[in-house]
């Protein structure tokens, strides 16, 4: 049709449509990803998300392109675009997909399209099954490497003239087709590679970036700019559920003089163990609780879902961490104590902020009163 109606070659017409559907699903794929990230109570990782929804994506493209030409002489025609799909989920997705799901997903295109009974059919599925092996081997093990796209295109090629031989067989086509549709196949990977490396080049560009933005260069704990999007948002969500949320916020006593004392870099080396340390027991306890570095020697941990009696455990053991903490200096040993203050949202708080100046009047409290100790109500 492309080329008695419009004078534009099949090929051309295949590329773009090709590239048409990564795009799509890109598009999509960035939609569901800020939705899922708004609905928090979606506990999926954006690599479990990415897996699930390009298999489910690709699955329906597959199936849905093929009912154009199932149960007929043609039905070979679409079939450089589903191994296109194949091998976007087989090599380029970060996440694993089961070969299980694959293996049930291709029996039923096989019976689908009608073809229990053709022994060329499941050589082809055979065929299909090890492309998928291979291509998930290139992913784990070679991908990195700076020949990695003369495996992934190696791969292609042998696998994909075994998979027209199938094709050739079933459906006595010429052997000008068979070469054809090889090379175009050949011709739609390197288009794929192509296209895939220079989104995800963006994308990591993108996570560079938001890391830049949301984290602290010294530490790298999250700083006042993530803490300010996370509470709002803890917030908002409290007030919706009802379920509750805690802070601890504590500072590093006599900060000031350790940069007068020692000079700035020890101050700094003081900062990062702090972290380290405090990290290191948030990651032993519950990931979902999140460091934030909002001041100089200023901290905030929020803890989603939790009231105050249970943020003991997690406060007590940084409380003790750090208050045995000791680095060594060019003048000795420099021991370290912190004041905190600990409370929990309630329904007095207006706004973040409210919530933000009572633990702050709590952690003030300690430092009034002889600091390193805790003050929570």
């Amino acid at each position: 049709m492309t080329w008695s109606h419009w004078q534009v070659p099949p090929f051309i017409t295949s590329v773009f449509f090709v590239l048409g559907m990564l795009t799509l699903y890109w598009v999509t794929y960035n939609w569901l990803t800020t939705w899922v990230h708004h609905h928090r109570r979606i506990k999926l990782t954006d690599s479990q998300l990415n897996t699930w929804y390009a298999v489910i994506y690709m699955a329906v493209f597959v199936f849905c392109i093929q009912t154009i030409v199932v149960g007929s002489c043609e039905a070979w025609q679409f079939m450089n675009f589903q191994l296109i799909a194949i091998i976007f989920c087989g090599y380029f997705l970060q996440g694993h997909v089961p070969s299980p799901f694959f293996i049930g997903i291709l029996i039923a295109f096989i019976i689908y399209d009608g073809s229990l009974a053709s022994w060329q059919s499941w050589g082809h599925a055979l065929t299909l099954i090890a492309f998928f092996w291979v291509l998930n081997q290139l992913r784990v093990k070679v991908r990195t490497f700076p020949w990695a796209p003369l495996s992934y295109l190696a791969a292609g090629i042998v696998f994909g003239g075994i998979l027209w031989v199938w094709m050739t067989f079933k459906y006595n086509l010429t052997w000008h087709i068979f070469g054809e549709e090889w090379l175009y196949l050949v011709i739609f990977e390197i288009l794929l590679y192509v296209y895939v490396t220079m989104l995800t080049h963006d994308s990591e560009l993108k996570v560079h970036l938001a890391q830049y933005a949301n984290h602290d260069a010294l530490t790298q704990a999250e700083n006042f700019a993530a803490y300010t999007e996370a509470s709002q948002r803890l917030f908002e969500n409290s007030h919706e559920t009802q379920q509750p949320v805690s802070m601890m916020m504590f500072d590093i006593d006599h900060f000031k003089q350790v940069n007068d004392t020692y000079g700035h870099i020890v101050g700094d080396h003081v900062l990062q163990h702090v972290t380290t340390t405090v990290q290191a027991v948030l990651d032993a306890n519950d990931p979902d609780v999140k460091l934030y570095r909002t001041g100089g020697e200023e901290f905030n941990i929020l803890f989603p879902n939790k009231d105050l009696a249970a943020t003991e455990t997690i406060v007590a053991q940084i409380f003790d961490a750090l208050n045995h903490l000791t680095l060594s200096t060019a003048s000795g040993r420099l021991n370290i104590s912190i004041s905190v203050g600990v409370s929990t949202l309630s329904a007095n708080d207006n706004s973040p902020i409210d919530f933000y100046n009572r633990v702050d009047q709590n952690l003030y409290h300690s430092k009034r009163n002889g600091r390193m100790q805790i003050t929570s109500v």
